[in-house]
């Protein structure tokens, strides 16, 4: 009932350009901070540490660790990258050991499951990307009980459940950026529609709830028609586009993805329906994934962050914590090749702006 309930308010508040006035939080109750229309940097507010604390955690001061991550799924490119990054930064480290665990499909329960199976069998740091973060919450805090240093980072839990999150890109500038690129190509007075995994998956909730808010600020006539979940799945993803397509037809002019599988999906669903150049796609993918559609111009733009410095990040971030170099009240982290990343929001490290991959340079890249 709760997603429901969600996509009902989604549609009282968005479903008309006039609409705008209010904001859908996309199933959680932060407030949102639009950018500015014009480029204008926003202002991050200093927050005190509200990240957990392992308790009783042993001295791991450069000695030798074993850390386990447990992404949404695994199997996908996206945290295929992730784990490449993670390796790259264990061993550079030179003091980790460190592999990658957990479902093949983007469920919170066997998540948990694969979580509460490491805490129960032993390791001394967790690095996830929470499928739900409330319902992941008492598993990390069970962590955190047994003394294991716990980092998440491209979807968060609540920050009591862990110690630090490293966010990919503030979720208002990814917001500002989706929106800007695809008013840019269905023009101010068209309609779009969303694709996303799941109503309560907290990064792409929030990017939602930012896009409305800098949508009402910053390109009022946008008209929004619906967003529909997919779960991560790549054929649930093609069917959902599709059923979107015929369903609203010539009205809709874009189709946002929110996943690394839902955008591809919704542009090879683009394709088979005729439509590349008529309906726009624009979202969050990785390069490999969407250079076929950029490359014969069905797609104009990608959004996206460099998930391999993503994972690498959280793998220095999960070393610092583990050390103790990294300490509440602490405002920067040295993270190797990335040098030093910004402390935001109390318990989260910037990993950096979103980027824009186009015709012009996405040959550029091989993730």
């Amino acid at each position: 009932m709760k997603t429901k309930t969600i996509l009902m308010a989604a549609g009282l508040v968005l479903a008309s350009s006039a609409a705008y006035a209010a904001s859908w939080t996309g199933g959680d109750d932060l407030p949102t901070n639009p950018l500015a229309c014009d480029g204008t940097a926003g202002e991050v507010a200093a927050k005190p540490y509200d990240g957990g604390v392992p308790t009783n955690a042993p001295d791991r001061n450069g000695k030798k660790i074993t850390v386990v991550d447990v992404p949404k799924l695994i199997g996908v490119g996206y945290f295929s990258a992730t784990t490449k990054g993670q390796a790259e930064a264990a061993k550079e480290l030179g003091n980790v050991d460190v592999k990658t665990d957990g479902p093949t499909k983007a469920n919170i329960d066997e998540q948990i499951t694969f979580i509460d199976n490491y805490v129960t069998s032993g390791v001394d740091g967790i690095l996830f990307a929470a499928n739900d973060p409330v319902a992941i919450a008492p598993v990390l805090k069970k962590a955190l009980a047994a003394g294991i240093n716990v980092v998440g980072y491209d979807a968060n839990s609540t920050p009591d459940a862990r110690q630090w999150f490293v966010n990919q890109a503030e979720f208002n500038g990814v917001a500002k950026s989706l929106v800007d690129n695809l008013a840019k190509e269905i023009g101010e007075d068209s309609a779009f529609a969303i694709v996303t995994s799941t109503f309560t998956t907290p990064n792409q909730a929030r990017w939602i709830a930012e896009m409305a808010a800098y949508a009402a600020k910053c390109h009022p006539k946008l008209e929004f028609l619906e967003t529909v979940e997919a779960q991560e799945d790549n054929v649930l993803s093609f069917n959902q586009a599709t059923t979107l397509i015929n369903k609203h037809g010539d009205k809709l002019k874009g189709i946002v993805g929110m996943t690394s599988v839902a955008t591809p999906a919704a542009a090879e669903a683009v394709t088979q329906s005729g439509l590349c150049g008529k309906v726009a796609v624009v979202g969050l993918a990785t390069p490999n994934a969407m250079k076929p559609y950029v490359e014969k111009d069905c797609v104009k733009s990608v959004v996206l962050w460099n998930p391999v410095d993503l994972g690498y990040a959280a793998m220095y971030v999960l070393r610092a914590a583990a050390d103790g170099t990294l300490k509440p009240g602490d405002t920067s982290v040295k993270a190797g090749k990335l040098g030093d990343l910004k402390v935001v929001n109390g318990s989260e490290i910037l990993l950096g702006a979103p980027f824009v991959f186009d015709k012009s340079n996405i040959g550029q890249f091989d993730f």
